[in-house]
Order: structure tokens, then sequence, then C-alpha cells
């Protein structure tokens, strides 16, 4: 006897099944729009603190380069050089990123401020893919309204060839040496930051310690490449400037040299056997606000699928 069949309701043979209960499965989209109206207070953090970053380069960068700036005429007038001047601007970049990282929406969203950064925390497992999307889209959306922004008010001071919207270049070397500098220093930021994150003990100054390590590459390695680290912080100055030169190499290298370090981590990494030393990042967006977050490893380093962490 034809009955309906037990999952499409069509006529068929056989006997008749229950029809599979539950949820449908959520659309690409509906699944965006959940993570959008559960999270959206995150990922405006997100545009905020990289708007921020923006904001603050620029005006750094204006006063110590520009040549109407009193702090740059009394730095010249001191002897200091290209290499004088980087230093303060390390100093300052270093303490805008702790400020970043530290303050309440920084910790809401853990203060990625890179869409490399949070491809790689997604390929770790440590988010799920919506959020990725959005913050990605928000850390866009921030930057380059920041540099147009920026463009607007700030003008000639903005455009001076000192300054010129503080795109970052290849140096003497050429693009192939300045992707070779960008994917060895965004590597060597991705490594500190998960080793930072999984460790009881540095985990609650990893600010710090980023705003160290950029010190460090603003002032040695910025002739080589200009120091980007930052596929958005490049591509928001460039769209500003309409200049885009060598941009594949700034959106390029340190993408692919930060998934290669959180690639090779969860391969090789193993924490010690004392929970005490060892700890994990937070989900992203850490949905407790509260910042840093200790918790023990298993004994394996968590494998998780890429569509989020379970």
């Amino acid at each position: 006897m034809l009955q309906p069949s037990p999952y499409t309701g069509t006529l068929g043979k056989g006997p008749a099944l229950p029809l599979p209960k539950g949820p449908a499965p959520l659309s690409l989209f509906s699944e965006l729009y959940a993570a959008l109206r559960r999270n959206w207070p995150h990922y405006l953090a997100e545009a905020g603190g990289l708007a921020l970053f923006i904001i603050g380069a620029s005006l750094l960068t204006i006063v110590l380069e520009h040549p109407n700036s009193p702090l740059h005429q009394w730095l010249v007038a001191q002897g200091a050089g290209k290499l004088g001047r980087r230093i303060p601007l390390g100093m300052g970049m270093g303490l805008v990123i702790v400020a970043l990282v530290y303050n309440p929406w920084g910790k809401k969203s853990g203060a990625h401020l890179n869409p490399s950064v949070t491809l790689a925390f997604w390929q770790l497992g440590h988010m799920k893919w919506p959020d990725a999307c959005w913050y990605v889209v928000a850390q866009a959306v921030g930057s380059v309204t920041a540099a147009l922004g920026l463009g607007l008010v700030l003008g000639d001071y903005y455009a001076h060839m000192s300054v010129h919207f503080i795109t970052t270049k290849p140096g003497p070397g050429g693009p192939a040496v300045a992707f070779a500098a960008e994917f060895v220093i965004s590597f060597g930021l991705m490594w500190l930051l998960l080793l930072a994150l999984h460790s009881a003990r540095l985990q609650p100054v990893t600010g710090w310690l980023v705003g160290g390590l950029l010190m460090v590459y603003i002032i040695v390695e910025a002739p080589l490449s200009g120091m980007s680290l930052n596929p958005f912080r490049t591509l928001s100055a460039a769209v500003v400037a309409g200049d885009y030169t060598a941009l594949w190499v700034y959106l390029l290298a340190p993408t692919a040299a930060m998934c290669l370090a959180t690639a090779l981590f969860q391969r090789f990494y193993r924490h010690p056997d004392q929970p005490p030393t060892s700890a994990r990042p937070p989900q992203y967006p850490d949905l407790s606000a509260g910042g840093v977050r200790a918790e023990s490893l298993s004994p394996e380093f968590p494998q998780r699928g890429k569509g989020g962490a379970q």
C-alpha cells in the first residue's frame, strides 16, 4: 500500500515512520543575523578600537614628522634623525595598544584590532564563524572610516609628504624584502600572543607584551616595510591616499604568517603537566566582558572544527 514517505511526505512504499523532529539548520544569513543581534556591542568595540588605533598612529606621526610641528622641529634641532623620531613613535604606539587592550571595550571584544588575528583565532577554534565574519567587517569599517575622517579634518597636515596619510610602503629593498619582513614580524607577534594567552603567568600581561613588541618593530623593522602587521591598517591608509602601491604585500603576508604560526602552534605546542602554569584564551567575543580568563588546558591541545568552538 502506498504511504507517505517518512521524510518527504510523498507517496511511496514501506511502513510509515515519524517525521524527524527539531529545527531545520539555520541558513548562513540567519546565523549572521543572529550573531549580529546577540553580539553587536563586541563588533562595535572592534570597529572603535581599530579606529582609535588609526587615529593614534596618525596624530603621533603628524606630531613627530610634520615639519610645522614644534616637537618635530625640536627633535631635529637636537640632532634626532628618523631613528630618533621612531623611538617616541614606537613608545607612543605601544602605549596606545596597551590602552586599547585593557579598557572595558577592549576586554569586551578581546581587542583583536586586526583581521589576521581574528582569522587565526577562528582557525584555533576560539571563534564561531559568524563572529569572525562580523569582526572582520567591523575592523574594515572602523579603520576606513577613521582614515577618511582624518583626511577631512586634518587636510594638508595628513596629506603632507612627510606623513602621507601614514601609508605603508616597501623600503629600498622592494616588495620582496617587505613581504619577508612583514611575514617574519607577523609570525613573531602571533607566536608571542599564543604563548602568552596559554600561560597563566603571562596571560594578564599579554597587552603589555604585545605593546612592547610593537614598539621594537616600529623602531627596528619600519625601514624595511613601513611596519604594518595589519591588512586594514594599510588598506585604510591606501584608500584615503588613493595609493595602492604593493598593497598585496600587506594583505597577504600578515594573514599567511599568522595562520602558519597558529597551525604550527596547534601541531607542536604541549603545555606543562602542572595546570597552574597553563591557561587558554577565552572564546571571542568574551561574553563575560571581564577580560582575561584563565582555565586549565586539556592534556592535548584542543583541536576544534573551523565552524566554531564546541
